[in-house]
């Protein structure tokens, strides 16, 4: 699969008879909202756990050097708790630029409360896509992270804003819990 997927998105899901979409963010769309949305509530998914084996060749890496981001994989009996957010069809044509380094979208379960759930889109980048780098030694993962910078600023920012952002919501996730106290600790010990 190519490196952009924006058009593969469009083409997969034609959104415009919808009046809104509920969309799940387990990355960076839990602290950077940069669209607009109609409602924002806490929601998980279940049967997927968020990893750091996406590489970023746009955003927080280029392409010779990429950074680590999130993307889902499949996990039985996990549950991965995220911010959803209801928004007009419209607002897919910046996500999906956004979302374009190997990540398509797809409906799933975005669950509310035990009684209370909706069908949503969710960006994953598998493991056939271009940009996929998978799993790694979390020691290795974090230098990766520490010293890798793209368009979007430094890759330890992202990390770093999405540990905060779950810690805040009560999530835990020890994946990202763990590589961000090993990137702290490599930016630390820098000059």
């Amino acid at each position: 699969m190519a490196l952009d997927t924006s058009a593969l998105n469009r083409q997969r899901h034609n959104l415009d008879h919808l009046d809104d979409v509920w969309l799940f963010g387990y990355g960076s769309l839990i602290y950077k909202v940069d669209f607009p949305y109609l409602e924002q509530r806490v929601a998980t998914i279940e049967g997927w756990a968020r990893r750091f084996w996406q590489g970023s060749h746009d955003h927080r890496g280029t392409p010779e050097s990429p950074g680590r981001v999130a993307t889902l994989v499949e996990a039985p009996g996990v549950e991965c708790m995220g911010v959803a957010y209801r928004v007009s069809p419209r607002t897919f044509e910046h996500l999906d630029h956004r979302e374009k380094n190997g990540y398509l979208r797809f409906f799933t379960p975005l669950w509310f409360s035990e009684e209370e759930s909706v069908d949503g889109l969710v960006y994953v980048a598998g493991a056939d896509n271009a940009a996929f780098l998978g799993p790694a030694p979390v020691d290795e993962m974090a230098e990766q992270i520490a010293r890798s910078h793209g368009p979007s600023g430094p890759n330890a920012d992202y990390l770093l804003k999405l540990a905060g952002a779950l810690s805040e919501m009560g999530a835990h996730d020890e994946h990202v819990f763990e590589l961000a106290r090993l990137v702290e600790d490599i930016l630390m010990a820098r000059p």
